[in-house]
């Protein structure tokens, strides 16, 4: 996660006098669907906080990185299960990912046309996932055994305008598939026996959900429309 961070700067640096790019922050809330907490898709429980860079390549895509970090929480409290509601499982930890893709306009994104803008855009890629791994312990209640690293694939959607000729202010929702049934505590693995500790439908792999905005500065020279 480090290395891509500083990889992440560098490469703004490299092309900040070729391309128009833009870097800023990212605000928002943070949930995971899975087999603990409230059934809700969309939901506002907790903190995600970011930085976000793009290479502009057209008026209608861009290379896109970011790194989130965010506070997961889960409470079978908060469902409307009544099952979830008398188990009354949680759990909270922290998640930090990683991510690059690309970023598709549905109509042309000009930031020199010198007029006030308004496109929604689609984001995708591939994100690296660093979180807490969890497991029932003794008292059954949800424990903390491990770090865990793993991939998952975003499908953002989002609306975007120039507030100003440099500052670009977006929302945006995205939901993440992830390659493990573990963000919630519900589908152990390791050394110790783990079969005894599963429950939920541990055939379906947990999504996570980010949802918020952006604040980007832009900076460059005007874009030369290139090959790719």
């Amino acid at each position: 996660m480090r290395s891509l961070l500083i990889f992440i700067i560098l490469l703004s640096f490299a092309f900040a006098r070729a391309q128009t790019y833009e870097v800023g922050i990212f605000a928002g809330t943070s949930n995971v669907v899975g087999d603990v907490g409230s059934t809700q898709y969309i939901q506002f429980n907790d903190v995600a906080i970011g930085g976000i860079f793009k290479w502009n390549r057209s008026s209608r895509h861009s290379f896109r990185a970011s790194i989130i970090s965010a506070n997961m929480v889960g409470d079978d409290n908060d469902s409307d299960d009544v099952s979830r509601d008398l188990r009354g499982l949680k759990y909270n930890y922290s998640l930090l990912e990683a991510s690059l893709g690309i970023e598709y306009n549905f109509w042309d994104w000009e930031l020199y046309s010198g007029r006030p803008q308004v496109v929604p855009y689609l984001y995708t890629g591939l994100i690296a996932l660093q979180y807490s791994s969890f497991a029932l312990n003794n008292t059954n209640e949800l424990e903390e055994y491990d770090k865990s690293i793993n991939i998952a694939i975003p499908i953002i959607i989002g609306v975007k305008a120039n507030v100003t000729p440099k500052l670009i202010l977006a929302a945006e929702i995205g939901a993440r598939y992830t390659f493990t049934d573990n963000l919630d505590g519900s589908n152990p693995n390791g050394d110790m026996d783990v079969d005894s500790l599963k429950f939920g439908n541990i055939n379906n792999k947990d999504w996570y959900i980010f949802s918020g905005v952006t604040l980007s500065y832009t900076f460059g020279r005007k874009r030369c429309y290139c090959n790719f």
